[in-house]
């Protein structure tokens, strides 16, 4: 016999009090924490149970008795569906707010150091179209809503380019306009889309990988140069015919594009980390602008996402650096070496490690387009690079500047920082959690000077984080 489904409760009437990690929001209902998504501090809702443990429960909002003044408009309409741009419904002032408070609450509750006076966080000045990267999946089996499966709509037309549902690899929702990236994104996306459908060009089948259109990534840039990658399954030379007729349309329709690119990747999954990429018109990287530095980027190469907002947070990474010019500075998590170039005017040296050898490639020839000749890179896994041996052959630097992944340094990193023990560490974190363990393990030796939050990604609960240590004497 089937056990019985257990029967979760409806809550009525209760008040969000705040906003937690992941962008959901708060409600607390005797000694039970309630995460809640798609609703502000303030809102007065009726929520429906999900899934309950014994101090904490998920649940959904279905009614709304009072809407909070922090509330906002949504300026999307798939918000709340694809899953990202989770705070739209949070007035942009709120987000800084919670944003400020997210820092706050890890560097003290995490870190446990002693911290200056926080300064406020830089707001990003531009809220939307702010990406220069987006990447869209193909799929023959459009996600249907849960309004849309209610209503019973029956769509002539199943192939559909977007993004996945969170969580769900074989799920695409069809994407009409984006509000992340200048609006050529979504006219490539819909023209491409629309081609395919005339022409019944095969989108991918995500569970039998049957099918052509597979990916499309768009990468824009400041200088106003735009690159367009169109990840196709080619099997035969017939098929490889048809593809170059899509991508000969792609060119001739949209010829502000200045680097248009294909992959064929005939793998069962999506990474094109090792798989070449060919140009079909123009050429095969563009362009970002700072400080009258070009900095190439390349279809494979990492740059910060919003690149206007980044040119502020190497701003103030350079200075916490405060160099003087008679510095040997190491870059660590270098990536395409942007911060490494970007301060190399001001230091006598700089050294970039990173674990990606394309990327490092990126960074040598970032030196050379900009004439820099103080600048070393090297390529291979940070805990094995960065040892004693290397400081004793390339010098102990006067400053370190550490922008690592979202888990933060390795703790033989950490060790080998300790023992640099240079003057100062600028620390530029995308987590704050990973940040505060990190500063806990460097405070006894290093204490905490300054630190200034950035916001990145407005409309998300993702922020960046700058913080300044200098050695104790």
């Amino acid at each position: 016999m089937a056990r019985k489904k257990k029967e979760l409760p409806l809550l009525e009437g209760i008040t969000i009090t705040g906003v937690a990690a992941e962008g959901k929001a708060i409600a607390r209902v005797d000694n039970l924490v309630i995460f809640v998504p798609y609703v502000v501090p303030g809102d007065v809702v009726d929520l429906q149970i999900k899934r309950k443990k014994h101090s904490y429960a998920e649940a959904e909002a279905v009614k709304i008795h009072h809407y909070s003044d922090k509330r906002a408009v949504p300026f999307c309409q798939h918000y709340g569906v694809c899953g990202g741009c989770q705070w739209q419904v949070l007035a942009y002032p709120e987000q800084l707010k919670y944003k400020q408070q997210q820092v706050i609450d890890n560097l003290t509750r995490i870190g446990k150091v002693t911290l200056p006076e926080i300064s406020p966080i830089l707001g990003s000045e531009q809220t939307q179209g702010y990406r220069n990267k987006l990447e869209y999946t193909f799929s023959n089996k459009r996600w249907l809503t849960r309004e849309e499966v209610a209503c019973n709509v029956v769509y002539e037309q199943m192939n559909v380019v977007g993004f996945h549902i969170p969580g769900a690899f074989d799920k695409v929702l069809a994407i009409e306009k984006c509000w992340l990236q200048d609006d050529i994104s979504n006219r490539i996306r819909n023209a491409i889309r629309d081609y395919a459908y005339e022409h019944e060009y095969p989108f991918i089948n995500l569970r039998s990988h049957e099918g052509m259109l597979r990916n499309l990534i768009i990468r824009t840039s400041t200088t106003g140069q735009l690159m367009v990658i169109v990840v196709a399954q080619v099997k035969t030379d017939e098929e490889m015919k048809r593809f170059a007729t899509l991508l000969e349309y792609v060119a001739d329709r949209f010829p502000e594009i200045t680097s248009l690119l294909y992959i064929i990747n005939n793998k069962v999954n999506d990474s094109i980390g090792d798989l070449d990429v060919h140009t079909f018109r123009g050429e095969d990287h563009i362009f970002e602008e700072m400080e009258g530095l070009r900095f190439k980027v390349g279809p494979k190469s990492f740059y910060q996402t919003n690149s206007r907002q980044a040119y502020n947070l190497y701003k103030i990474a350079r200075q916490f650096a405060g160099l003087t010019g008679n510095e040997l500075v190491y870059d660590l998590y270098t990536g395409t070496g942007t911060i490494a170039n970007f301060v190399s005017r001001q230091a006598r040296q700089v050294i970039g490690i990173e674990y990606v050898p394309e990327a490092i490639e990126d960074a040598r020839v970032n030196s050379e387009i900009n004439s820099i000749g103080n600048t070393l890179f090297f390529a291979g896994d940070m805990k094995d690079i960065l040892t004693e041996d290397f400081i004793h052959t390339h010098g102990r630097p006067d400053v370190i500047i550490t922008d690592p992944p979202r888990a933060g340094m390795h703790p033989d990193v950490v060790n080998v920082i300790l023992a640099a023990a240079p003057r100062r560490i600028v620390y530029v974190s995308c987590n704050p959690a990973t940040q505060a363990r990190d500063l806990q393990l460097l405070d006894p030796k290093y204490s905490v000077k300054a630190v200034q939050p950035v916001d990145m990604f407005p409309h998300t609960y993702h922020v960046e984080n700058v913080v300044l240590l200098e050695r104790r004497e």
